[in-house]
């Protein structure tokens, strides 16, 4: 029995038996498939009832590698629970692997992750009648729409925007390239930027191919960007405390809870494999784009 089997059952098992809602269902169906997903790219293909401890606690760890937030974490080790409470209900198996399981100790305190009203509230905040404003409302919504990193963000380059297909390359740790799709919502206020507001700076000389800009010329400073975004979230009286990170922190979780393929994720962020080299696969350009326009809130 494979785990498509096993996990059909489960849903059926709380719809039936506990009276769950769809969308709790389809939560916890997710959570479990996001197992299944990980167990793919482990490339052991373990049986759903071979699950170890071990192998969850190495999932835990993926996810949290993954951006996600800590409750979006712990949702997902709920439903894993759940699963595998069924499981030892069912007679299925002895011993429950995700019994003791715990999230990972986190070394660092996560950003706040923004629900998508908040980073709406924060988009509508800009000011759209200054040059200013048309360039940050370009930059807020690349910055949510692809992922980027603060330091992707600065270095992009006008030739590496794509308009035609919708792409991005990206320059990112020890200047490994990836291709991102970039949303519907952000290709327009960059195209308006690029278009309307850039052509008029005067670019200094060194500052030719850079994306975003200064009202100097120059190309923009993280700490710029850090103001900026801070200085919006004080605009609508957000009481969380955000950074440039977190929109790409959002970006993963949004992706993720909606029901996004951990690979395509992965491969968006531009992380590297986290367990073996052989998990990092990567994924062809239409699959990435629909992966987002399915899934992302403004895609």
């Amino acid at each position: 029995m494979n785990w498509d089997v096993y996990i059909k059952q489960f849903g059926q098992y709380l719809k039936l038996e506990r009276s769950l809602s769809q969308n709790s269902i389809d939560a916890y169906v997710h959570d479990v498939e996001k197992l299944k997903q990980f167990n793919e790219l482990e490339g052991t293909k373990k049986d759903a009832l071979k699950i170890t401890p071990k192998d969850l606690q190495k999932f835990i760890h993926y996810i949290n590698e993954l951006n996600m937030s800590a409750h979006s974490q712990a949702r997902i080790l709920s439903g894993l629970k759940a699963f595998y409470k069924y499981l030892v209900f069912e007679e299925l198996i002895e011993n429950n692997p995700a019994a003791q399981l715990e999230g990972p100790k986190l070394g660092r305190k996560l950003p706040d992750t923004l629900e998508y009203l908040e980073i709406v509230k924060l988009l509508e905040a800009i000011d759209l009648s200054t040059p200013e404003g048309a360039r940050n409302r370009a930059m807020m919504e690349t910055l949510y729409s692809s992922g980027l990193r603060v330091s992707e963000l600065v270095d992009l380059r006008l030739a590496n925007i794509y308009f035609d297909i919708g792409f991005l390359r990206v320059v990112g740790k020890g200047n490994k390239e990836r291709l991102v799709p970039i949303g519907r919502d952000a290709m327009k206020y960059l195209k308006i930027y690029c278009d309307e507001v850039r052509v008029h700076v005067p670019v200094q000389k060194g500052f030719e191919s850079y994306v975003f800009l200064n009202r100097r010329g120059r190309r923009l400073t993280r700490v710029m960007i850090l103001l900026i975004v801070k200085g919006l979230a004080a605009k609508i009286g957000l009481k969380k405390t955000i950074s440039p990170h977190t929109f790409r922190h959002s970006f993963a979780t949004h992706l993720i809870e909606g029901g996004a393929d951990l690979r395509a994720v992965q491969e968006m962020l531009g992380h590297e494999s986290i367990t073996t080299t052989e998990i990092y696969t990567h994924l062809d350009r239409d699959y990435l784009r629909q992966v987002v326009q399915e899934f992302h809130p403004r895609a």
